[in-house]
């Protein structure tokens, strides 16, 4: 059972996703909050699965939130997904260098909101979409470049498979690409993760786009 927690300051939405998520016999919403500091104190008591939080709210925001979250010891399995709505520019890079796994949209369709709930739950980041990675790579570029610590510990072979990730590809896509097997590609994500001190695989996105190994419009 995949349990959730919804936080957004609006009740209706909420509601809307407690509505949606309910005839889901693998997802369970466990709680909901009008504000980042609740949802904070309600994912430390509930500790779900999944946290969906939305960017702009009163008290605290979402960024702020999702940062407390990740940063807290006790809670190192729990995956924040944004909520936002398409065109909250930078927001969306702000989450993910704060921890979050990814972002959904608020007026995605009802099967991509629940497979991105699934997706996270499973510990891989909500990134694959081409709008995605087109926003973080338009974002990294508008700021200041600077080569992330980390890269020079990085293998040539670990380097190709960080600028994979970012492009989107499954492991089993990562094995396809370079002619080897699914488990050595899931190794080197794994030891590139590792060196980086990457939370998950949304972080290494944030990492090949900022070193450079990724350019925005995402080519290699």
């Amino acid at each position: 059972m995949i349990r959730v927690l919804l936080v957004d300051d609006q009740a209706l939405i909420r509601a809307g996703f407690r509505a949606l998520l309910a005839p889901e016999k693998d997802i369970e919403v466990v709680g909901e909050a009008p504000d980042g500091r609740q949802g904070v104190a309600l994912t430390r008591e509930l500790v779900p699965d999944v946290v969906l939080i939305d960017v702009q709210m009163p008290v605290m925001d979402g960024i702020e939130a999702t940062w407390r979250i990740v940063a807290d010891e006790r809670l190192p399995g729990v995956r924040v997904v944004i909520l936002t709505n398409f065109g909250l520019d930078e927001y969306v890079f702000d989450a993910l260098r704060a921890g979050a796994t990814g972002f959904l949209v608020k007026d995605a369709d009802p099967a991509d909101l629940l497979h991105g709930i699934r997706v996270a739950a499973r510990g891989d980041a909500l990134l694959a979409p081409s709008i995605t990675r087109r926003l973080i790579g338009e974002f990294v570029a508008r700021r200041p470049r600077a080569v992330p610590a980390g890269l020079s510990s990085l293998t040539n072979r670990e380097r190709e498979v960080v600028a994979l990730v970012a492009r989107g590809m499954t492991n089993d896509e990562i094995a396809a690409h370079m002619v080897i097997s699914p488990l050595t590609a899931k190794t080197h994500v794994s030891r590139a993760m590792v060196k980086l001190h990457a939370r998950d695989r949304a972080q290494l996105v944030v990492f090949a786009y900022q070193s450079g190994l990724v350019t925005p419009d995402g080519t290699a």
